[in-house]
């Protein structure tokens, strides 16, 4: 059977509460301490924090909760995507720096990343880059390809069936939600199992059903999908 992209709609602000975990806790931990100014080695953080994994592990969320964390105390980050199309120079005002999905910068962009790890090294400011695979193994221009391997790496696990089902339970708990055994079967079988898919169905279904009234069921889920 055919799994389902999901694409319904519900905007998701990124935050470490609305992460799906699995096996990747150390990240979320260093990532939340970091922001608290208290992660391991803070005090001589490396200039790189790297996150790999493949499409859909969880990288640009992770991201986005620490650019949002980081806003909502104040301060500015600068953030730099396949997609800018500005050429954005370094500021000294950011915290810090986003890196993101780095296996498709272009030229210029990979001119404009190493112009900024150059000056994040001289202001004592740190740059987190995601990217689809190990440092090592990213096609990109030496010198930039070093600074992303020169740091703290880690690199996300997929999610085991398991972790999949004991995860989404769990956060749907905490939502006040009830999945049983046969509408996590439903959802497994019929959407993709990545975290970028299950946190927008999983609030897309916590928001459909406040509006409903509704307990969880098959039925529903196919209304819900006939009605977004």
């Amino acid at each position: 059977m055919q799994q389902i992209p999901l694409d319904i709609g519900v905007p998701l602000v990124p935050s470490f509460e609305n992460f799906l975990p699995g096996p990747n806790g150390e990240v979320i931990s260093y990532l939340r301490q970091w922001v608290q100014g208290g992660a391991v080695g803070v005090e001589s953080s490396p200039v790189g924090v790297y996150i790999g994994g493949e499409s859909g592990s969880g990288k640009s969320h992770l991201v986005g909760a620490l650019a949002e964390a980081l806003r909502h105390r104040g301060q500015g980050v600068g953030v730099l995507h396949p997609d800018s199309l500005a050429k954005v120079e370094f500021d000294p005002t950011w915290s810090a720096l986003i890196l993101e999905d780095v296996h498709a910068y272009d030229a210029v962009q990979q001119q404009l990343a190493f112009n900024w790890f150059v000056n994040a090294q001289s202001h004592q400011r740190t740059v987190f880059s995601t990217g689809n695979a190990v440092p090592r193994a990213l096609v990109l221009r030496e010198d930039l390809r070093t600074r992303l391997g020169g740091g703290q790496i880690f690199y996300l696990q997929p999610l085991s069936d398991a972790q999949v089902r004991t995860v989404l339970r769990e956060s749907a708990q905490a939502r006040g939600l009830v999945l049983g055994d046969e509408v996590l079967d439903f959802v497994l079988h019929r959407f993709r199992r990545d975290l970028g898919s299950l946190m927008p169905l999983l609030a897309a279904l916590d928001h459909y059903a406040m509006q409903t009234q509704r307990a969880i069921t098959i039925p529903f889920i196919k209304t819900m999908l006939e009605n977004i």
